[in-house]
């Protein structure tokens, strides 16, 4: 079992996804830093709150926190648009599939199908 599992850790794929898992866990970190120490001072300059993440609102003893809410899909969205532009670039730096050649026509296959049917009534 331990051999197993040794193959399975080792296969290129599981090791990759590490490591897209530990760079992604970094990188939310770096998102939510800019967001938090950045973004949400300017968007505050306008809402004359101090913090984004503070703004909130109380229903019947409900408080629901809105502004948290926003802060995380700002989060969302930029992270969401940096995958979007490295998928595009690798794209662009990838090369291009050739399409798969063109088999025969369905004429030709038929074609050879009344002519192999042709021949084998002669023999």
């Amino acid at each position: 079992m331990l051999k197993e599992f040794k193959a399975f850790i080792m296969r290129g794929n599981v090791l990759d996804m590490a490591v897209g898992v530990i760079i992604g866990g970094a990188f939310t970190a770096v998102i939510t830093s800019l967001t938090k120490n950045l973004i949400n001072p300017l968007i505050g300059l306008f809402l004359k709150s101090s913090s984004l993440a503070k703004l909130s609102v109380t229903v019947a003893g409900a408080t629901f926190s809105y502004g948290q809410f926003i802060n995380d899909v700002l989060n969302f969205l930029i992270i969401a648009f940096i995958v979007f532009l490295l998928v595009r670039g690798a794209n662009k730096l990838l090369p291009k599939k050739a399409p798969a050649p063109a088999g025969p026509s369905q004429e030709e296959l038929l074609t050879q199908i009344r002519d192999l049917l042709a021949k084998q009534k002669q023999d």
